[in-house]
């Protein structure tokens, strides 16, 4: 057996979390008029900064202008060469300015946010911790648009 193969049989065992309602909110106005940021479960942290550890539920900061940044996901199976020639395979922070100077999107955040993405199988700290903790940081920044990227 592959270890690609071996990689989709324990993904497609793993419990996924089912949940009552999802949280959907329409574009209150126009993407041309929409501040953007970035949530990624890259692991991304800086040069210098403590990475994120195995289990970490914690989040960081990225600054607007951070590029130097470190892809801190663990999984020996994950291709970091796409990483590696251009940071926004999993961080699209460029595409980001160019679709803000082209006026497709009002502007872009001065902070975006990365997870780890090898979360507890329940994600009960991110779901009722760590996530609404980041969205309150989003809203309170005033972001109307998040960009996901995972892994």
């Amino acid at each position: 057996m592959s270890g690609d193969t071996a990689m989709r049989e324990v993904g497609n065992s793993m419990p996924v979390p089912e949940f009552e309602t999802t949280a959907f909110t329409p574009l209150a106005k126009p993407l041309s008029e929409s501040t953007v940021a970035i949530v990624t479960s890259a692991a991304l942290h800086r040069h210098g900064e403590d990475g994120f550890t195995v289990g970490d539920t914690g989040f960081k900061d990225i600054d607007r202008a951070d590029r130097n940044l470190v892809l801190g996901h663990w999984s020996p199976n994950f291709d970091r060469s796409g990483f590696q020639l251009d940071l926004n395979v999993v961080y699209p922070i460029d595409r980001l300015e160019e679709l803000a100077a082209d006026g497709v999107i009002g502007e872009v955040a001065e902070t975006h946010f990365a997870f780890a993405g090898n979360q507890p199988d329940t994600v009960s700290e991110l779901r009722l911790d760590t996530g609404p903790n980041c969205a309150a940081k989003l809203l309170a920044a005033g972001v109307d648009v998040v960009v996901l990227t995972p892994v």
